[in-house]
This record gives C-alpha cells, structure tokens and sequence, in this order.
C-alpha cells in the first residue's frame, strides 16, 4: 500500500467512524453527509467521491462493521480455546450484534430504504456462510457435532439459538445474560435428554 492509499485507508476509516456514531445516535434519516464530513475531519466532496451518495456510504459502513465482526469470530475460532469454550464466545458477541443490526434496519421506512437493510442481510449471510462452514467442521473434529449432520440443518440448529439469545439479550443485565448463555449453551450441546458427546 503507498502512501495514496494509505491516506484515503485512513480517510475512509474516519468517515466509517464518524458515520457510525451518528448513525446510531440519531438514525438514518436525520444525518447529513455534511454532518458526517465534519465530525470526519475530511469535506463533504471526499465523501461523494468516494462512495456516491449517503445511501451507499451506510451500505458500506454496515458491510465495514460486519466484517470487522467477523475478524473477531474468525480469530476466536482460531484460537487455542476448547470448542464449547469458542461457541460461547461467538454465541454471547453474536446476539448482542444481531440486537444492534436488528435495531438498525428497524429504522428503515421507505421501500428504498428497505432495499439498503435487504442488500446488507443478504451480504451478511454471504459472509457468515463461509465462517459457519468452519465453524461445523471444527465442531465435527472435537466431537460436539455428529459426524453425519449436515451443515444447513446445523447452521438452521445454531440459527434458532442465535435468534432467541438475541431476543432475550439485555445489554443492561450482564448477569441475566450469561445465565441464559450458560443454559442455552448446555441445551445447544446436550438437547433435552442431557446426552453427553463421544468425547466427554
């Protein structure tokens, strides 16, 4: 990367940044790109040029964020950790980013507005499937997922977790949180009967 490219990386991190924040603390409609330039230290041209319209830098922030999620997952999964240590991890984070990006596209009104939240929550599943895929096999490998499951029953299975976790999730009462985590963590493994896996 040379030193142009290293100035608009820069450029586009801070309009992420200052967008982000003023997205989330006063929604879509009421931030201006002018707004957004100038808590960005960059000019609103600098914005237009590199994304076009606003419609399009929120598209980008939002794809920005969710691979920076990713990043994480993917350095959990790749850590030295215990797989039922890992899934916690990424159980516990994911409900809380599903929460905020259900939020976010709550905001949506217009049918065009819709279209953004529609074209971010198929990128996302795009991006997630590649990491679910990892996520299985590693899940086979120590034991904790049978052998013979397929991946779209398993990512439907974890799915289902994912979207009552984040239901029941309050960013307001940790405790409250895990004690949820640690139950549905023990369901998600064991199911109903309790059923220990081959390698416990």
């Amino acid at each position: 990367m040379n030193g142009y490219e290293r100035r608009k990386h820069k450029k586009i991190e801070q309009v992420f940044d200052a967008a982000f924040q003023l997205f989330s603390r006063h929604g879509y409609q009421k931030v201006s790109v002018n707004e957004i330039a100038q808590q960005a230290g960059v000019s609103p041209a600098t914005i237009y040029n590199y994304f076009g319209t606003k419609d399009q830098l929120y598209m980008e922030m939002i794809k920005d964020w969710m691979d920076k999620q990713l990043e994480v997952y993917e350095r959990i999964l790749d850590s030295t950790r215990s797989f039922a240590e890992k899934t916690r991890e990424i159980m516990q984070l994911e409900a809380k980013n599903l929460t905020f990006l259900s939020e976010e596209f709550g905001k949506f009104q217009t049918s065009e507005e819709r279209g953004i939240s529609q074209t971010i929550q198929q990128y996302s599943e795009e991006k997630v499937k590649g990491f679910f895929m990892r996520f299985v096999a590693l899940g086979k490998q120590e034991g904790y997922i049978h052998k013979n499951q397929t991946e779209e029953v398993a990512m439907l299975y974890f799915s289902m977790f994912m979207n009552e976790l984040g239901r029941r999730w309050d960013s307001g009462n940790q405790e409250y949180g895990n004690g949820s985590m640690e139950t549905l963590l023990e369901l998600f493994f064991y199911g109903l009967a309790g059923q220990k896996h081959e390698g416990r």
